[in-house]
């Protein structure tokens, strides 16, 4: 059997545990990152790519405010850039009441300083061609932006082990358990890890994990469909949801679009394909928002796997029942921008250290002691 001891043993390797590995490690802590499957290759790789503030509840935007300083920084990090460009996130609106929304939300959100901008009529018209006659205005966010999580997922990984994580790809966790005052992941193939802190980073797996310590949360499982076109001439330059949902698009510099809406179906083996319906679905919203998507060409459908609570706000924090295990999953399809400082958040939790972007709207048992916080919106 192959033994190992650490400080901080993080089961999953996505987005959320990666990034929690590297901070461990700037901050001296000895780390293993443990994925099932190739780190990055799940949730965390195959998202829309948003990097956007705009739209999330107000308990989450301390949080998206953290990482907002963080993703400039990513070459320094991780060594790439991930295709990250601020190049501003627009929230479209199809009836004056969608409108009186964005007003509203741009009210409540006033003293996060996102510089919304509410953009309707001619002037709409004149900065944002491309639209359909449907819609009628918009939000824009204008330092909200986009990055490719092909990229970005599994850079965080390999800057983890190459500041000196020990970094496990296709170790499945067949279970973990507190023995003493450490905690053991046994995993397949005969390694066992023994720590002081464990991170259930497992993603949509995170509350089967949660369960084994009798920490049951309301985890529902869905499964993203998302598509992208062949090439196309420029047509906006911002990231694009709409409200009330429906739709999400992005064009990225080669041309390609990239949208989704709805969601897919699950596979054996823990795969998923896109959803017909979903499909159906983009193929009607998406040239109502952009005409020009009305006859391009799609090059391929996919889908992932996600966790979803009905707050749309994630579990973070320690288990009430096993204080030296660590929750950090559920991100509801909205875990993309905030990840990077959801990863540091996390190692200020194992250190003892404060963290100001802590909310207990966050916490594993809020479900059954505390009235559920409204999240994200699309």
């Amino acid at each position: 059997m192959n033994t190992i001891s650490t400080d901080v043993a993080i089961i999953g390797a996505g987005l959320i545990g990666a990034s929690a590995a590297l901070a461990l490690r700037h901050a001296g802590l000895r780390v293993v990152l443990v994925d099932r499957d190739v780190g990055g290759a799940k949730a965390s790789g195959v998202n829309f790519g948003g990097v956007r503030r705009q739209g999330r509840g107000l308990v989450q935007l301390p949080l998206a405010q953290r990482a907002h300083a963080i993703w400039p920084r990513l070459r320094e990090l991780i060594g790439i850039d991930g295709e990250y460009v601020r190049s501003g996130h627009l929230k479209v609106a199809r009836t004056p009441g969608d409108l009186d929304a964005l007003r509203a939300y741009q009210e409540k959100t006033r003293a996060f300083d996102l510089g919304l901008q509410i953009i309707e009529g001619a002037e709409f018209r004149r900065r944002f061609p491309a639209f359909g006659p449907d819609i009628i205005g918009g939000s824009l966010c204008p330092e909200d932006g986009q990055a490719n999580p092909r990229l970005v997922a599994p850079a965080f990984g390999h800057a983890a082990a190459r500041a000196g994580a020990h970094f496990i790809e296709g170790g499945r966790v067949l279970g973990v358990s507190a023995v003493g005052e450490r905690m053991r992941i046994d995993i397949e193939g005969g390694t066992q890890v023994t720590a002081d802190h464990v991170i259930n980073a497992a993603g949509s797996w995170g509350a089967e994990i949660a369960a084994w310590f009798g920490d049951h949360v309301p985890l529902i499982v869905k499964f993203p469909t998302m598509a992208v076109t062949e090439p196309l001439p420029p047509l906006v330059s911002v990231s694009i949801g709409v409200e009330g949902g429906g739709f999400y698009g992005r064009q990225v510099a080669r041309g390609n679009v990239v949208m989704g809406g709805g969601f897919g179906s699950p596979l054996p083996g823990d795969r998923s394909r896109p959803g017909r319906p979903a499909i159906a679905a983009l193929g009607r919203n998406a040239p109502q928002v952009l005409p020009a998507l009305a006859h391009a060409h799609i090059i391929r459908f996919w889908s992932g796997r996600e966790g979803y609570f009905e707050d749309k706000n994630p579990v973070i924090g320690f288990s009430p029942r096993a204080p030296r295990l660590l929750h950090a999953f559920g991100f509801s399809g909205a875990g993309f921008q905030i990840s990077p400082a959801v990863g540091a958040m996390l190692a200020e939790l194992i250190q003892g250290l404060p963290t100001p972007e802590y909310s207990t709207a966050y916490a594993v048992d809020r479900f059954t002691t505390a009235p559920l916080a409204t999240g994200n919106s699309a």
